[in-house]
């Protein structure tokens, strides 16, 4: 397309060195519509169809219920100590209440994408761009690619500051929901750790009486029940682990996964340690860098009507 005043690039495995800035793209965008649509409300529900992330996810929610149950009903509710019961209890399914909540709002919080065919004329001269500027346009998805924007083949659309599309969450880690990814990962090695801690006193509690009363399932079944969860618990454990501090890595270096994995060159100020946890968590260190809830508006949630365009669900 040819500019009377500017120069549009068609970019796709090149270095990117797009002249819209922050304040430029940190819109929030119609995600199901194909026309570039701005929206001055907040964030919007997303949701991507795609058959993998769907199934992914529904596995992660069976495992962490799968733990609940087992924790729940086969090691603290037989057991003798009611306190040992309740404060286990309470705890365990307080962190899985989090990594739950942790993961629906990574799954459905839009990451950040640029809104799609916006590389029209119309636009182009909003922008109001200077003689001899370049730009660089997204062949896909016929979208003007903000500074360390990537495109996402699973979500079909360029994403600001994307890390990775994950499965387990069925949705593309960006700029926007990063926090709750961190979170989610956190979490889930918080009650891995702890199912394995429950389930090898479990076992010596077991040993010690031979089976005697220690579950309300015969022992053929607790034990199998058990060694299911503790293979679950330590695969997990080691996963979200290694993932939470790979993301905190990243967040303190400013570099996404994308970009250390191509070596690409900065063509950004990179932030401080701090200042990169601030812009992810949201100002200064407190509880709510660790509570999903944080931003919430259910109410606003309910009063929207879904729409079906695309590969994507969108309010």
């Amino acid at each position: 397309m040819a500019m009377q005043s500017h120069r549009l690039r068609e970019m796709d495995q090149q270095q990117q060195r797009p002249l819209l800035q922050s304040h430029e793209s940190l819109v929030s965008v119609g995600v199901g519509g194909g026309g570039g649509g701005l929206s001055s409300e907040p964030a919007q529900l997303w949701f991507i169809q795609d058959g993998c992330g769907m199934v992914c996810a529904f596995i992660t929610w069976f495992l962490v219920l799968y733990a609940d149950f087992v924790v729940t009903f086969v090691m603290l509710l037989p057991a003798k100590s009611v306190w040992y019961a309740v404060l286990n209890g309470v705890l365990f399914n307080a962190l899985a209440v989090l990594a739950l909540t942790s993961h629906l709002r990574t799954m459905l919080t839009d990451p950040g994408a640029v809104p799609k065919g916006n590389a029209t004329k119309e636009y182009m001269d909003s922008l109001q761009l200077k003689p001899g500027e370049v730009i660089y346009k997204c062949p896909k998805c016929c979208s003007i690619k903000p500074e360390r924007a990537h495109h996402c083949s699973i979500c079909k659309r360029c994403i600001r500051k994307m890390d990775h599309h994950c499965p387990w969450v069925n949705n593309c880690v960006g700029e926007n929901n990063q926090r709750f990814f961190v979170l989610f990962t956190m979490y889930i090695a918080l009650i891995s750790g702890h199912a394995l801690v429950l389930s090898g006193y479990q076992f010596v509690s077991c040993v010690r009486v031979q089976w005697n009363e220690c579950s309300d399932f015969s022992p053929p079944v607790t034990v199998m029940l058990m060694i299911f969860l503790c293979l679950e618990a330590l695969l997990f454990l080691t996963f979200t682990a290694v993932m939470f501090g790979t993301q905190i890595h990243s967040i303190c270096n400013d570099e996404t996964e994308i970009e250390r994995l191509k070596s690409e060159r900065p063509t950004w100020e990179r932030r401080l340690r701090w200042e990169g946890m601030r812009a992810v968590f949201g100002g200064q260190p407190s509880l709510l860098w660790i509570n999903p809830f944080a931003g919430l508006r259910l109410r606003h949630l309910l009063a929207t009507r879904v729409r079906k365009t695309g590969p994507e669900f969108s309010v």
